[in-house]
């Protein structure tokens, strides 16, 4: 929960400081520029970004990416041109004893800069996003031929600028831009930063949905954005947060030197973060050789452990907005996620079992009408306790009851043959089925009346399959039974034997079909009457006697975020005009 609350704080962040940055190069052109015109526009900028978030990131990556490759290449070539014009032999900092001769000279300050060095490596963090969106070989590809090359030579070339130009550190990509490409180099730099904007809100998008999958993150809509790639999503009501948090993030700091300290933590975390559940999957799924194992947390951790440090010193300077973000993210997530488990075990506990289903039917206070009642419930086993309720203070039930689960997939489509998983509740009379909806992130299941005719039709041919299986199993324990017997007779009376019993084996098929005709007849009677949505909707409270910190945990912090969150109804995609809620209190 941690990593992923600073991972969203990394997405607020990254935007700011990117188009901050880049449109602050305005001022070398004309000193009219204000720092106030600067904000605004970046925020324009900004609103510009999420506003388009909308038409997925494969259309948005697919326009954007000529523009990256001429940002390379442009920083590159820069970087080339200033290496052989100012000063070649800066090549000698590729020695490592500058490093040590340098922390010997500024001791405590040049570990200071250690938070600012760091801003150099920022966007490697969100490679996970990538992997979502696309294949590993082409992000290997994409990083070691292009990316990596062209920054190598962009600060070998900004380092030799500064070797003759030390005043004009502050200010050293735009001060080193060679007048003619001055402004197809702006262009260029607001543009990429849209782009490493992009990246982040993607990676954002991404790791809600795995928390979402997991219980942790409260109930959002999930827009996929691409039938081909199941990581290119979009979220609107994350969507519209990340542009209000950017934008209040930007008009509170103004300046990249606030935003930098705030960044470089949120980066440095997920790192660091990132570097330790590695250790764990070398660990226990790699299984990893131990030497190799303590190798890397000694020489990754170390350098990381340093850098988190250094940029911690800068924690009353900005630093402490990604931890704030991340507190309250985590708060929102862990109370979530640790009620919703509690609900879930609690229907679990008190779920009703068939015997208790029979009862109730069979009671003498209590009747079956005409019609078909598809009761939506997240228990993919057993009949939720919310059933018993309804019943208790309804004594009436439809003919035919369907007790329905939705399971989303992590796959484009499912086939329509394999959609519903049926299972037939006994005891049969009571004509009660569990079903299993499964859609991937491509179908549509908001058309309810195919849906809902679907559905019957499935019903009725998972009947007919399991009356076709059970008279195969009878007819096999039948034919073991007759060959027994055809040893003990002899010939005369065996032939009589088998006349009489082939008369009877077709007496009871018939009435078998028979009363396969009558059950497949009242799903259609039932079908024809109508059909009613019932759908359950559990108020969740502390139970009496519970602490002080579980009732606020319940009763104030979880109901607060569940009235304000998407209800059952929409999650669903159910009809209003024939839904029914069923109200219950759960003490937890």
């Amino acid at each position: 929960m941690l990593g992923t609350s600073m991972v969203i704080g990394d997405g607020v962040l990254t935007p700011c400081i990117s188009v901050l940055s880049a449109v602050g190069g305005i001022k070398e052109a004309t000193s009219a520029m204000t720092e106030d015109r600067i904000v605004w526009i970046s925020i324009a900028i900004l609103i510009c970004l999420f506003m388009v978030q909308r038409f997925g990131t494969d259309k948005v990556g697919y326009t954007f990416a000529p523009i990256i490759c001429v940002w390379f290449t442009l920083i590159g070539s820069i970087g080339v041109y200033n290496f052989i014009k100012f000063d070649p032999t800066v090549v000698k900092a590729l020695n490592p004893q500058y490093i040590v001769d340098y922390f010997r000279r500024n001791k405590k300050d040049a570990w200071i800069s250690l938070g600012g060095i760091v801003l150099a490596i920022t966007g490697t963090e969100a490679l996970f996003a990538d992997v979502g969106h696309f294949t590993v070989r082409s992000i290997q590809i994409s990083m070691c031929a292009v990316t990596y090359p062209a920054l190598i030579l962009a600060y070998t070339g900004q380092a030799s600028f500064l070797r003759n130009h030390h005043h004009l550190v502050y200010d050293t990509f735009f001060k080193s831009i060679p007048g003619p490409l001055y402004w197809p180099m702006f262009v260029a730099a607001v543009l990429a930063s849209i782009i490493a904007s992009q990246a982040m809100i993607s990676g954002t998008f991404s790791i809600i949905q795995q928390s979402l999958s997991l219980g942790c993150f409260p109930r959002v809509k999930i827009v996929h954005t691409s039938a081909r790639y199941a990581g290119q999503v979009y979220i609107p009501e994350v969507n519209y947060l990340l542009m209000l948090a950017c934008v209040g993030v930007t008009l509170g700091f103004r300046t990249t030197a606030k935003i930098g300290n705030a960044y470089g933590i949120a980066v440095v975390f997920v790192m660091t973060l990132t570097s330790s559940f590695l250790v764990l999957i070398m660990i226990m799924i790699w299984k990893t050789n131990i030497f190799l194992v303590i190798s890397y947390v000694l020489v990754i951790g170390s350098v990381e452990l340093m850098y988190l440090s250094s940029v911690l010193y800068k924690f009353n300077q900005g630093g402490y907005l990604p931890l704030a973000f991340a507190m309250v993210l985590m708060i929102i997530m862990f109370v979530w996620n640790d009620v919703h488990r509690r609900k879930y075990y609690y229907e679990l506990g008190h779920k009703i079992s068939p015997e208790q289903l029979k009862e109730i039917a069979v009671s003498a206070n209590f009747c079956r009408m005409p019609g078909l009642a598809m009761f939506y419930s997240e228990l993919v086993q057993g009949i939720p306790p919310i059933f018993n309720h309804y019943a208790t203070n309804v004594p009436a039930l439809h003919s035919v009851l369907v007790f329905v689960s939705i399971k989303s997939l992590p796959i484009s489509k499912v086939p329509l043959e394999e959609r519903f998983l049926f299972r037939r509740v006994e005891p049969k009379e009571l004509n009660v089925f569990r079903c299993v909806a499964r859609y991937g992130y491509t179908d549509v299941r908001n058309e309810h009346e195919p849906f809902e005719g679907l559905l019957v039709e499935k019903l009725k041919e998972f009947i007919k399959d399991s009356f076709w299986i059970s008279q195969r199993n009878m007819d096999d324990n039948n034919g073991e039974k007759f060959d027994i017997k055809e040893e003990e007779f002899d010939d005369g009376l065996a032939d009589g034997e088998n006349g009489k019993e082939d008369v009877k084996q077709v007496d009871d098929q018939e009435k078998q079909q028979d009363l396969l005709d009558e059950e497949i007849e009242a799903i259609d009677k039932a079908w024809r009457w109508g059909v009613v949505h019932l759908i359950g909707e559990n108020e969740v409270t502390a139970a009496k006697g519970a602490g002080i910190v579980k009732r606020i945990l319940i009763d104030y912090a979880y109901n607060f975020l569940k009235r304000n969150l998407r209800q059952s109804d929409k999650v669903f995609d159910i009809p209003h005009k024939r839904m029914l809620k069923v109200g219950m209190t759960y003490e937890l």
